[in-house]
């Protein structure tokens, strides 16, 4: 008998020394440890490693930066940027944690609902 798993509980990785180009949509949760260029949206949670970058807009239900972000970051619920992030771009979502060391280069919206952000052109 086959073991189901949820879709949405699937965690997708892009390791170290990968580099991806385009949109990734994801029901689970994504961790990037490599280079990604396009947009990220994920249901769950997304994580970008220390030695993670993207560049292109992010969002999630929850989102973790420790390495290298430039584009917008929306996430329904929290934040964090880690001790080693360095993020340019704007950021919206309910929490924002930010630990000592990080670099941040945007601007910071504070949201009490689940309104994600649309970045303008």
């Amino acid at each position: 008998m086959a073991l189901k798993t949820d879709p949405v509980k699937e965690l997708n990785i892009i390791g170290p020394g990968t580099v991806l180009e385009g949109k990734i949509r994801s029901q689970g949760s994504v961790r990037i440890d490599g280079k990604v260029t396009g947009e990220i949206t994920a249901s769950e949670s997304l994580a970008v490693g220390v030695t993670g970058e993207i560049d292109g807009n992010v969002t999630a239900k929850n989102v973790t930066i420790g390495g290298k972000v430039r584009g917008s970051i929306s996430a329904s619920e929290k934040i964090v940027f880690e001790g080693k992030a360095v993020v340019k771009g704007d950021i919206r979502a309910m929490k924002l944690v930010i630990d000592e060391g990080c670099v941040f280069d945007g601007k910071v919206a504070m949201t009490e609902r689940t309104q994600l952000y649309e970045p303008r052109h």
